[in-house]
């Protein structure tokens, strides 16, 4: 056999072993997924008020007073779950010096009460390889685990703490994506700051998590703030100032929301954005009265 003849020969044995490798990690991926998405559905609990009732709003700030109205119809039922597809780009060198946005698509699984989520992601590299993206709120645990080809981890964050904290900040960011579970009667607090923003409390088991809502001129939700989040740095934890910005609002499931996000970290001077997605599908599962 001629060198050309071998060379042949290797490439073809390791291209069938990067499939083979690839399916693997596909299946196992699609397992861990199938087990968080369980968890989250264990802990779901019941609720309590079904139904948006106007007169709810009564002391509430004015600014969150005209959101609600702006955002829901009274007599709108309560979003209890909501499947939602996604696709964008991710930074994943937003503390470099050159930034380098990944296209990615996601499936991401929320229930609101007990406050919960799965995000499920796939970075494609070069063709044949992409890293897939476990981001979770679950049981008030919190999850961060990428892996390229779904097999070679590289982070795996898991559990309370710093990494639980964060990921309730994402639930309560997005919850603009399932604006009743932001209701007093599905447990959020309320406090006024001025006349276009006000903060956010919402308790879930140990955690507590505030965070600061703005609103645009025609009331919805510009920008949601939290002044501390964990981001890795250098290899270190950093807690830095993180911010969502929403726009593209538009009627779903008798909702107003926002079809488009961006996600960035804001140290003093700067912002680092890092996450920019469009809403694609979202499929919506709301109590029964």
């Amino acid at each position: 056999m001629t060198w050309i003849g071998w060379a042949a020969l290797a490439l073809g044995a390791l291209v069938a072993g990067l499939l083979g490798l690839a399916a693997y990690g596909s299946s196992r991926w699609a397992e861990a997924t199938r087990v968080l998405i369980g968890q989250l559905n264990a802990a779901r609990l019941p609720i309590a008020v079904m139904r948006y009732d106007a007169r709810e709003l009564e002391g509430l700030p004015a600014p969150v007073q005209r959101y609600f109205r702006a955002a829901l119809k009274d007599g709108q039922p309560v979003v209890t779950g909501v499947t939602v597809q996604h696709t964008g780009t991710f930074n994943v060198t937003a503390f470099g010096n050159r930034a380098l946005w990944l296209p990615f698509t996601s499936e991401q699984r929320v229930v609101t009460r007990r406050p919960g989520f799965v995000w499920n992601a796939r970075m494609p590299l070069v063709p044949g390889i992409a890293v897939r993206v476990h981001d979770a709120y679950v049981a008030g645990i919190g999850t961060l685990h990428p892996a390229v080809l779904g097999v070679f981890s590289l982070t795996n964050q898991h559990g309370p703490g710093d990494i639980a904290r964060g990921e309730l900040m994402r639930f309560m960011m997005e919850a603009v994506w399932y604006p009743t579970a932001l209701l007093p009667s599905q447990g959020a607090s309320w406090v006024a700051v001025d006349a276009v923003s006000a903060d956010a409390t919402l308790v879930d088991g140990a955690i507590s998590m505030t965070m600061r809502f703005t609103f645009d001129g025609a009331g919805l939700i510009e920008t949601v703030r939290a002044g501390a989040r964990g981001a890795l740095v250098g290899g270190k934890m950093v807690m830095l100032p993180w911010e969502g910005r929403l726009s593209n609002y538009q009627e779903r499931a008798g909702m107003r929301v926002p079809l488009t996000g961006e996600v960035a970290w804001v140290p003093p001077g700067q912002r680092k954005p890092y996450w920019r997605g469009t809403i694609v599908a979202a499929t919506y599962e709301f109590a029964v009265s």
